[in-house]
């Protein structure tokens, strides 16, 4: 058999081409409709399984090769006639991997693709929390016409679950109607707090649904965004907090979303696929 190992996550060491066998599941969504500055997350998909095929399956930190339990990719959503259009082919998307009791990992895509699976993971789990890690508040309700707007997914979000926000360091003042002083860890107060991840873990109820937006990550070493924002988290600062809401809750899927890949930077493209092995190795570890 002929196989293209770049169109299959963890590539030649760690892919598993039998669908029925697979506990794992990666749902590619290279959309890219509603980006207001840096186009090119549409391309983000692409390049974080590209990169994945040079990957360790070994995590040392997990001391888990957590491709053994099975990493199945999906076939992309390819819905580009309007958002709306788009957010119902992923929520049919994810309730089809309900059905199979398969764990979904969604790659975009900018921000709007996590909303069709907030709905999805809302409606599976009612005592379910939406935890996102972004440099943005993404609250608004509306943004050039569209209420799934990359700029709306959160406001989404807390339609249809409570939602803890971490890292945040860029909205706009319309946000601030919209923000739980509670659940809103800004990037400017944790820097000055050494029990922010317990805290963060407190706000959480028993089940989470985890959404990474790559531009929470300081431009240093995640330039490769479509609205870059400087003074953000480190690797270790997002593995950290992982690891501490993992330890006590259940996470039940993840996004990870708004890679724009920069040809002559592969770095970033390797750290999201890196980030996406950790969070699996984490929680299959959890669960042991």
């Amino acid at each position: 058999m002929n196989i293209d190992f770049s169109k299959h996550f963890c590539g030649e060491d760690g892919y598993c081409l039998d669908y029925n066998k697979a506990e794992m599941v990666i749902l590619p969504v290279p959309y890219d409709g509603t980006s207001t500055w840096i186009k090119g997350s549409d391309k983000g998909p692409e390049a974080i399984i590209e990169a994945s095929g040079t990957l360790e399956m070994y995590d040392i930190e997990t001391e888990l090769d957590v491709s053994k339990k099975g990493i199945y990719t999906l076939a992309a959503v390819d819905e580009k006639a309007s958002p709306e259009a788009m957010v119902l082919a992923v929520e049919k998307a994810v309730n089809e991997q309900f059905k199979n009791n398969k764990f979904t990992v969604l790659i975009g895509g900018e921000h709007s693709v996590s909303i069709g699976a907030f709905k999805a993971y809302a409606q599976r789990y009612k005592d379910l929390s939406i935890l996102q890690l972004d440099a943005h508040a993404d609250l608004r309700p509306k943004y050039e016409g569209s209420e799934n707007n990359h700029a709306c997914a959160m406001y989404q979000a807390r339609e249809v679950a409570p939602i803890v926000q971490v890292g945040i360091r860029s909205m706009c003042e319309e946000e601030k109607a919209f923000v739980n002083a509670d659940t809103m860890f800004f990037r400017h107060q944790i820097r000055k707090q050494k029990t922010w991840k317990k805290e963060v873990l407190k706000q959480l109820n028993k089940n989470v649904y985890l959404t990474i937006d790559l531009d929470v990550f300081d431009t240093s070493i995640m330039p490769s965004t479509g609205t870059p924002e400087p003074d953000g988290l480190l690797f270790n600062d997002v593995i950290d907090l992982i690891e501490t809401v993992a330890s006590k809750v259940n996470i039940v899927g993840f996004d990870v979303v708004e890679l724009c890949p920069n040809k002559a930077n592969k770095a970033p493209d390797y750290l999201a696929a890196k980030l996406i092995y950790r969070i699996l190795s984490i929680i299959y570890k959890s669960k042991q």
